[in-house]
């Protein structure tokens, strides 16, 4: 994927995506909390796992984490709670992605911040306040769960462009699913694959910022 020509005052926004961009994430901590609590193995819930249509409407906020749970339930073929569900499903958060949170000060000393999230409703009440500090450095966050839309939809980007009230052209977007940066790209952002935070301080570097 070739990436954008990023230049001094191209940009009067950057966005980025939350997930393994800011905050990194291990789906692992999920499934071996869940095996433990089942008294499976963690091979048996990846075998069964999917992010299906009811995983995309948790995320748009269209149906509530009991439903989400009882979908998972079901699917996985395990009988437990959804306090226990809830457990596993928040232990997905590892921390801050290594060397973000100086790289989101230094930026939003020149420019706004924004974020925009594919999550749900379980997982924003537990890092809004588990990661309230570094994610300060955001002017607005968009979620999925509240807009109602999610990546990569074109009426998400497009949602969000307004909201942001810059031209697509003009902001700078992080994320690191490829599918979501053919979609911001789609839509006229500039977006940047994130492997580390490596890549944002080198768009940094090459925005002058």
């Amino acid at each position: 994927m070739t990436e954008p020509h990023l230049v001094p005052g191209s940009t009067d926004a950057l966005l980025f995506d939350l997930g393994r961009v800011v905050i990194d994430v291990d789906f692992s901590k999920a499934v071996a909390c869940w095996a433990g609590h089942a008294g499976c193995t963690p091979d048996d819930i990846l075998s069964r796992y999917a992010q299906d249509e009811v995983y995309q409407h948790h995320e748009r906020g269209t149906i509530e984490d009991a439903a989400f749970f009882a979908n998972l339930r079901k699917t996985l073929d395990i009988t437990i709670t959804d306090d226990q569900f809830l457990e596993g499903w928040n232990a997905i958060f590892a921390g801050e992605i290594e060397g973000i949170a100086p790289l989101l000060a230094r930026a939003e000393k020149h420019l706004p911040l924004y974020a925009f999230s594919n999550t749900n409703k379980a997982h924003v009440a537990h890092f809004s306040t588990a990661y309230a500090e570094v994610l300060s450095h955001f002017r607005k966050i968009f979620l999925s769960s509240s807009i109602g839309l999610r990546k990569p939809d074109a009426e998400a980007y497009d949602h969000v462009v307004r909201a942001i009230g810059v031209p697509a052209e003009r902001i700078v977007f992080f994320d690191d699913l490829a599918a979501n940066i053919e979609g911001a790209r789609a839509r006229g952002l500039q977006a940047v694959q994130v492997r580390s935070s490596a890549d944002v301080a080198a768009a940094l570097d090459a925005l002058g910022i």
